[in-house]
């Protein structure tokens, strides 16, 4: 059983003040008194009261020493959310930074999606890319939110056990995929070492366990070499002189798991199962220690490795070194600096520690340096507006356990790129239009080809001209750097953005059609706003681009059109309105005559109305009228392929109309349209779709079917009133199982 949520609350208060040197703690006094009572009625899936998480979480915040704010926040991060307290309220009993915390931990959980007649799995990768690009923009506003969430996802894995299997498993593979390359990205190696092990334990339990079993049965005897070896260590180092803290570390089981699968080993041929670890008081010091232990044991050859020269992307600083123990037995030496260790240890949160008011210039300019990937990846949120390319590009960016390579400019600079990088990842690290101007390069004074692979020291120069036509498109499966692949992919979308504009307006329009609606009609300008901006976009002409480029899919665009337009027309403008509103703008016209069709022709008398078969009209549709040779006025759509390529001189015959409101109509009318219905080929599906025609009361005038490999597709003509049913129904068979396409069929 779990403690008791007083207890657990005496536990987080004496971990806050053991870092924190001011008793007044009443804000978490009263943070922990109001959350107690907003979730007091709630329980978690386990059994145990709700107020447990959130007090585990500021517990997880504590043991990362950060600031009074963020535990106040993380014991109230849930409180908007599940219960009727507000933000208002937070700022009001607390403070705005607390309101603000909450707030973006809170927007993290709330996003909301809506995907409509697309793969399953397109639709996941969506909605997980949607959760990652806000997950980033509200890092860039205070890195304190996702520390939270981190704090929170961490919790939640301790307590995964609760959960279906299926759901344990997909909430194990998103925290191995992105909330543990996080941590380590914000360098905090306590939280990212147990979020690994926790997600293999559900990924792969009976590796997990198997690996756990192993290292048991032969633990006694491992501690006891490393014990050895650790005080042989400790005198040496006293004797020279040098205050140090040694110690023996078990290394995690992801870290080991990881070596078995990568490097093809079995447990007892990896043979740093455990660490020694020094800490020092200078950096003058860890190379003494260095000395001392090379002097004692024998070094491996190449396994030595010095993080201080040269630290890694997150700011981790450290000496490694694999050494030969007395018994022959290899083991792993890590040294490093007190303040080392604790960037090492808590990485960015170690900037949040309670300062008395002071503020640290030098801990600034290090957090500085360790946001600087989080600035390249809201680049890339501006750069990618595909969600699968911007993913791919997360996880690469995020794949922490690629090997680096460390080389130097002509000045002497070192630039660290990933194992396998080539002159042209190396030219797009020092700037864009370096990579866009160059034509070759040299390594070492050498020239080498664009597909050359750097190595350690290799020091490079690029050769750029003026008359460069810029890169090519074979570069993208040479470069090995998501930069470089993300600036070549922007250049290629500068250059051609005018002819991608044109494009994808041109493909919106056809999957407007094929859906049954003028496009005109879905893009006024308060819904294109809310699309555009939803994938961080500037304008419309973005999303055309992107579109035309390739990088977004149409279908997907269109569908978010219609939802917003529906959602907005739904609120603001119903179908009679929009009648009524036309009619208004257009009274200038004398007496329009008002037919028993439902249909209003402009300044024109008493004459016959007929509707074309080869567009099929429906109440809610732009119309336009054609005056027959002696069979009255054609009605028929805007978008009609026969209009748009209507000869100059017929179009002289061309005359408005509209939808009489349908309150005024003398006889109500039904109108036949076809829709075309693509599906998997299973039984019974024609049932499942017959039973939403009956249901909603549509006479079915024919159906028509016919079968592929994998594939049923059914024309049916049904007797519907309005465009607006016609959409309703739309949806209604689209959430039918294995349908995959239903659009309206022009004749």
């Amino acid at each position: 059983m779990s403690a008791e949520p007083d207890e657990i609350y005496e536990r987080l208060i004496k971990k806050i003040r053991s870092y924190h040197p001011s008793d007044n703690l009443d804000m978490v006094e009263r943070a922990y008194a109001l959350a107690k009572k907003a979730h007091a009625s709630q329980f978690r899936k386990s059994g145990e009261p709700y107020i447990i998480h959130p007090l585990e979480v500021a517990c997880n915040l504590a043991d990362l020493e950060l600031d009074i704010e963020s535990i106040v926040a993380g014991l109230l991060h849930d409180v908007v959310e599940d219960t009727d307290y507000t933000l208002s309220d937070m700022e009001h009993l607390f403070n705005k930074e607390v309101a603000l915390l909450v707030d973006g931990v809170t927007k993290l959980d709330k996003i909301q999606y809506s995907a409509k007649n697309q793969d399953k799995q397109l639709q996941k990768e969506e909605i997980q890319a949607e959760n990652y690009r806000k997950m980033f923009l509200a890092m860039a506003q205070d890195i304190r939110v996702v520390l939270i969430k981190l704090a929170d996802r961490l919790h939640n894995m301790q307590t995964l056990k609760y959960m279906t299997p299926q759901k344990q498993k997909e909430i194990a593979e998103e925290t191995l995929s992105i909330y543990a390359p996080i941590a380590n990205r914000l360098g905090i190696c306590k939280i990212k070492a147990d979020l690994e092990d926790l997600s293999l334990r559900y990924i792969e339990p009976e590796v997990y366990y198997d690996l756990a079993h192993q290292i048991a049965s032969k633990r006694k005897e491992r501690v006891q070499y490393i014990e050895h070896i650790v005080d042989q260590i400790k005198a040496k180092v006293e004797e020279a002189g040098i205050d140090a803290i040694i110690e023996g570390r078990p290394k995690h089981f992801f870290s080991i798991y990881k070596k078995i699968v990568n490097k093809s080993k079995t447990l007892d041929q990896i043979y740093d199962l455990f660490a020694v670890r020094a800490i020092v008081k200078t950096v003058k010091d860890c190379y003494g220690v260095l000395g001392i232990i090379h002097e004692m044991y024998t070094p491996i050859p190449g396994r030595f490795k010095d993080y201080i020269a040269m630290p890694k992307p997150n700011m981790y600083r450290s000496l490694h070194t694999t050494l030969i123990g007395e018994e022959g037995t290899p083991f792993e030496m890590q040294i490093r600096t007190e303040e080392m260790h604790r960037t090492a240890e808590y990485g960015i949160a170690a900037h949040w520690k309670y300062k008395e008011g002071k503020t640290d210039k030098g801990m600034q300019d290090k957090s500085e340096e360790k946001l600087a990937w989080l600035r390249q990846i809201l680049e890339w949120q501006r750069d990618m507006s595909d969600n699968r390319e911007f993913m791919s590009a997360l996880k690469g960016d995020l794949d922490v356990y690629s090997d680096q390579v460390y080389v130097f400019t002509p000045k002497g600079e070192l630039l660290t790129l990933p194992q396998g990088s080539t002159p042209i990842d190396f030219a797009y690290q020092i700037h864009s239009g370096v990579g866009n101007k160059m034509v070759g390069a040299k390594v070492n004074g050498k020239i080498v080809t664009i597909d050359y692979v750097l190595k350690n020291g290799d020091r490079i120069e690029i050769l750029t001209s003026g008359n460069s036509k810029g890169p090519s498109r074979d570069w993208l499966n040479i470069v090995k750097s998501t930069q470089a692949r993300t600036k070549i992919n922007q250049w290629f979308r500068k250059q051609f953005k005018e002819e991608d504009i044109v494009k994808g307006k041109e493909l919106l329009e056809i999957a407007a059609k094929q859906r049954g609606y003028n496009l005109s009609y879905l893009t006024d300008h308060a819904v294109v706003e809310v699309i555009y901006k939803r994938y961080g976009m500037k304008s419309w002409a973005d999303i055309c681009a992107a579109i035309g480029y390739g990088s977004m899919k149409e279908r997907q665009i269109i569908q978010k059109l219609i939802d917003e337009t529906l959602k907005v027309k739904k609120e603001l403008v119903t179908p009679e309105p929009i009648l009524d509103i036309q009619g208004e703008k257009e009274t200038f016209i004398p007496k329009p005559h008002r037919h028993s069709s439902g249909i209003v022709v402009k300044g024109v008398g008493d004459i016959a109305v007929r509707f074309s078969k080869c567009c099929g009209p429906l109440p809610g549709d732009d119309i336009i009228g054609y005056i027959t040779r002696g069979r009255g006025v054609s009605i028929h759509r805007k978008d009609c392929i026969n209009i748009i390529h209507m000869p100059a001189e017929e179009r002289e015959r061309l005359i408005d109309a509209t939808w009489q409101d349908r309150k005024q109509v003398p006889i109500k009318r039904t109108y036949v349209t076809e829709i075309q219905i693509t599906c998997l080929d299973r039984m019974g599906i024609i049932v499942d779709i017959s039973k939403i025609l009956s249901d909603m009361k549509l006479p079915v005038k024919s159906l028509n079917a016919k079968t592929t490999k994998s594939h049923a597709i059914f024309n049916v003509k049904i007797e519907i009133s309005d465009i607006y049913q016609l959409e309703e129904l739309t949806k209604k068979v689209e959430a039918v199982r294995d349908v995959l396409e239903i659009i309206r069929v022009n004749a």
